[in-house]
């Protein structure tokens, strides 16, 4: 029975030969990818015990296109809409009106751009702007973008102790730009990992299976909640008139060094899967976490000034949810250590 994409069918091997099973492909799929008799055809044996099947020259990426009609949206939702794109692994966006495209709708697209990784306008008009991405999903591994977002947030973290120590608070007045470098690295391991879940060759490309890629992803979304706090830690370092001297040996500074070995830890067990040491990272973690919650419930207690106790209980909020979401990121790592080590008996 001929069958499409999304249907299902039942098809029997045949022995020919004495020694080969050989068995028959659907003819619509065979005519919707242009082959024909002695063409090639990959396979694909999946740990899951699957077989995945692709034509042998479908090696380039499929160029796909979204339009988006601004005559249709509600005014401000053009940004979000266009990074709905992105994550979504389109090739190409299309921003079209029936006017002339507005000033305020230009600086939007450029956000965009400034947001995102690879993609650059390639055609633009009074009524339209086509945005091309550049940027082969497969060519970046998902652990170098990792690795970036660790060293922008644990640089940023030792920077902010040594602002709240006296340093030069320039040292973490580009706060901002780092933040919106690990937004873009985040969004751009979501785009690759929704890519994978539709194409195998980018599966093979990355070299890591789906569900890696999926953990992938989750470990990306820790890391950028993490930054998110240290970027308020360093507003709330450069907004303040006078910070109150803070030692790095008592709460809530001494949990920083805390977060640094760990997180270092947790990054390393990210190639190493040592379950011990992730353990014990996330144990340090909680440990600090306690001591912050104790602290923050003995700032009321005495009689200092508000300003000096409403800046110590921020920065000492946002320190715990730094840890908090450093111990989900080793339970993360916890998960994927447990799902390599599964037996699948046949």
């Amino acid at each position: 029975m001929p069958i499409g994409p999304g249907e299902q069918d039942v098809r029997r091997l045949q022995l020919t030969g004495g020694a080969t099973y050989t068995l028959s492909l659907p003819k619509p799929w065979v005519s919707a990818n242009n082959l024909g008799s002695s063409d090639g055809i990959r396979i694909d044996w999946r740990s899951s015990g699957e077989l995945m099947l692709s034509p042998l020259e479908d090696s380039e990426e499929q160029r796909t296109e979204i339009t988006i009609d601004l005559d249709g949206l509600p005014a401000t939702a053009l940004y979000d809409h266009l990074m709905g794109a992105y994550i979504s692994g389109v090739q190409e966006i299309v921003i079209k009106s029936k006017d002339v495209l507005k000033r305020k709708t230009r600086n939007e697209i450029r956000r965009f751009l400034r947001s995102t990784r690879g993609f650059e306008i390639g055609e633009e008009g009074d009524f339209h702007s086509r945005l091309i991405n550049l940027l082969n999903t497969g060519e970046l591994p998902l652990s170098a973008s990792l690795n970036r977002m660790y060293l922008l947030l644990s640089s940023l973290v030792r920077d902010i102790i040594e602002a709240l120590q006296g340093a030069d608070a320039y040292l973490i007045s580009d706060h901002d730009e780092r933040e919106r470098e690990v937004d873009g690295l985040q969004y751009l391991i979501e785009r690759q990992v929704g890519s994978m879940l539709s194409s195998s060759q980018i599966v093979k490309s990355l070299g890591i299976s789906r569900k890696q890629g999926v953990e992938y992803a989750n470990l990306a979304r820790s890391l950028e909640r993490m930054m998110d706090h240290a970027d308020q830690i360093a507003r709330l370092t450069l907004d303040s008139e006078s910070i109150p001297k803070l030692s790095i040996r008592k709460m809530p500074l001494s949990a920083l060094p805390i977060w640094l070995d760990s997180i270092k830890t947790l990054m390393i067990n990210l190639r190493e899967r040592d379950a011990h040491q992730i353990e014990e990272a996330r144990n340090s973690l909680k440990s600090a976490q306690l001591k912050l919650e104790e602290h923050e419930e003995s700032l009321w207690s005495g009689r200092r000034k508000a300003a000096p106790l409403l800046f110590e209980d921020r920065l000492s909020e946002s320190i715990r949810r730094l840890c908090a979401y450093a111990r989900d990121f080793g339970e993360i790592l916890l998960n994927m250590l447990a799902y390599d080590s599964i037996k699948r008996n046949r």
